[in-house]
């Protein structure tokens, strides 16, 4: 599409401002659930813009037209804005509301700015208000002005929902609901908002099909001490689905009436919600006289701690993840240079072996192939447009993840596809040595995902080098791929407060990156433990439990001393004799070849 497309979108955005008498309007690239991922109908910055990545805020005045967005995507950014009217603001900080700081500074007394408070958290909300507030302004959170717009704008998916069993889930739908209530009763709150749809797919025990990555239903949900409440469109509720419901105590309602069912509790009742994913036009319609109790969900925190049928049954699935990249990575070795694989063709590749997998219904987020200099773009997703072939010389960065029913899967890893020099070998061993240092620390209870991230970094900081993203997120049971409270590093779906607690699953991604030349990342997943218990108190510790061969031909041994050694030689061990016998005798000889053990010439 030619960046005229986009001019001409961003004039007829401004011809609406104009009739509105909007002097300054934000578009979120978020849907009313506030989640990372959101369907095609929702990705209005795409269509405006021209900008493909997930997390961006447009901001348009009657001169200026701004992107803001984090470090992972400035060169994707300054790429695909090119001509299109939208300049890049870089954000020095990631993940938080810049723009809102530029508008307080640039907005003038008796000026309007507008919103879609549909897709605007009311936590940014009350900020934006303070902003404009304070300059004499006014803010409108009715401004939608790319419905009437968008005449070819995508529907939303239709599936029907299903209930996931109790064998992948550990704990039944009612077992959970009381769970929430002994939680509701501790904090004295007679209702509890759910916005964020992972959250009411953990409930309810259901998934579905609304969203390319993530199992989930886009639905609102409310449990009160005696009912829940699931705002979905009733035709994705099977008969027996609904019926399961009813002995749950679980009422269906339309999907766009919690609105009104908000603005008609209980006059002094106490409603739960988390500011960050709350919408601000459910929000405003919350009566005056309920009280408000802000915090992170009660399923939020719940779900972040797997419980022993989802870590069994993780381990299962990355089993088979582990025999799914070691055919991919068997086939790509002997493809390259006998015929033609693109970064493209070799995404679509994977993306079809994991779907053979029993239990797998797919990928988790859109398969990141990446060739020399695309390896230094942290998100890059190729298209027609970028898409190159690979070659008998340099490196190829591939990070892609499974849904199964068992489990969400991430992984990352960098493959030498011909000879590397030391340089590159010394930046991929760095950044190795990060992911080592976290999966091998023990911790104290208590610790907080923050105070770990130096362990990650500090082999690159003592080079002068680093990475602008977080060390790692939370990942979901057959839920989103980024899900927080827990993270390592200040991560999108992260909660800076929340400490490392046993049973929850986290990324461990340092990474390193040379625009232009290349980029490394070596991603496992981890799983929390108890570790120890000492006269200084109680320790955690990680399991690493993704299963597939690093690279050795990238490895500089002299940057490692012996434990990093050991801890390759008995992970490439663990790979090997997990996924080798469902291996064809000849990809089983091949990766016993990739997992010999390091040696000291």
């Amino acid at each position: 599409m030619t960046s005229n497309v986009f001019r001409k979108r961003l004039d007829d955005v401004r011809a609406g401002m104009a009739s509105r008498k909007l002097d300054v309007l934000i578009v979120p690239s978020s849907d009313p659930h506030l989640g990372e991922y959101v369907p095609d109908r929702w990705r209005v910055i795409r269509w405006l813009t021209g900008f493909t990545g997930s997390s961006a805020t447009v901001v348009i005045t009657r001169s200026f037209a701004g992107l803001w967005t984090d470090s992972r995507y400035f060169l994707q950014a300054e790429k695909q804005l090119a001509g299109s009217g939208f300049e890049l603001v870089r954000l020095r900080i990631p993940h938080t509301p810049e723009h809102i700081e530029w508008i307080g500074e640039k907005v003038k007394k008796g000026w309007k700015v507008g919103v879609d408070g549909r897709l605007i958290s009311t936590g940014n909300m009350l900020l934006l208000e303070r902003a404009v507030k304070s300059a004499g302004a006014k803010l409108d959170l009715r401004a939608d002005l790319i419905s009437s717009l968008w005449t070819d704008r995508p529907l939303l998916p239709a599936e029907q929902a299903y209930e996931l069993d109790v064998r992948y889930a550990g704990q039944s739908r009612s077992d959970k609901i009381r769970k929430v209530r002994e939680r509701m009763r501790e904090k004295n709150v007679d209702y509890h908002l759910l916005t964020a749809s992972d959250d009411i797919m953990w409930l309810l025990n259901i998934r579905a099909g609304d969203l390319k990555y993530s199992p989930l239903l886009l639905s609102f949900a409310i449990v009160g001490t005696d009912q829940v409440i699931l705002f979905a469109d009733e035709d994705k509720i099977p008969g027996a689905l609904k019926s399961a419901f009813d002995r749950d105590g679980v009422i269906l309602l339309p999907y766009d009436t919690v609105g009104n069912v908000l603005a008609h509790l209980e006059p002094g009742s106490y409603l739960l919600l988390s500011a960050g994913s709350t919408p601000a036009a459910l929000f405003r319609s919350i009566h005056g006289n309920i009280n408000i109790v802000e915090d992170l969900s009660i399923p939020c925190r719940l779900k972040s701690v797997k419980n022993s049928t989802e870590v069994k049954n993780l381990e299962e699935a990355m089993v088979s993840d582990g025999v799914v990249l070691t055919n991919f990575l068997h086939w790509l070795e002997a493809a390259i240079g006998n015929e033609e694989v693109t970064e493209l063709s070799a995404a679509a590749r994977l993306d079809m072996m994991r779907s053979e997998q029993d239990g797998c219904l797919g990928p988790s987020f859109c398969t990141i192939a990446a060739y020399q200099e695309h390896a230094a773009l942290p998100h890059y997703e190729p298209d027609v447009s970028t898409d190159v072939r690979l070659h008998n010389q340099g490196i190829f960065l591939l990070d892609s993840g499974g849904q199964y029913f068992g489990g969400t899967t991430d992984i990352t890893r960098t493959i030498a596809l011909g000879r590397v020099d030391d340089s590159m070998k010394s930046d991929f061993t760095l950044a190795l040595k990060g992911t080592i240092a976290l999966a091998t620390i023990r911790f104290p209870r208590g610790t907080k995902g923050y105070q770990l991230d130096v362990l990650a970094r500090k082999a690159l900081w003592d080079h002068g080098l680093n990475y602008g993203h977080g060390t790692g997120h939370g990942v979901g049971s057959f839920l989103n791929v980024h899900e927080g409270p827990q993270s390592i590093g200040t991560g999108a779906s992260g909660d800076i407060k929340t400490v490392l607690e046993p049973g929850m699953v986290i990324s461990d991604e340092p990474a390193i990156y040379r625009p232009g030349l290349y980029g490394f990342r070596t991603e496992n997943l981890l799983v929390c433990r108890e570790d120890c218990e000492t006269d200084h108190g109680s320790f955690l510790a990680f399991d690493t439990v993704t299963l597939c061969y690093i690279d050795s031909g990238l490895i500089d041994i002299s940057l490692l001393d012996d434990k990093e050694i050991d801890w390759i030689n008995s992970y490439h061990e663990r790979v090997f004799s997990s996924v080798s016998e469902r291996l064809r005798p000849d990809v089983k000889e091949w990766l016993r070849k990739k997992t010999l053990p390091l040696k000291r010439n």
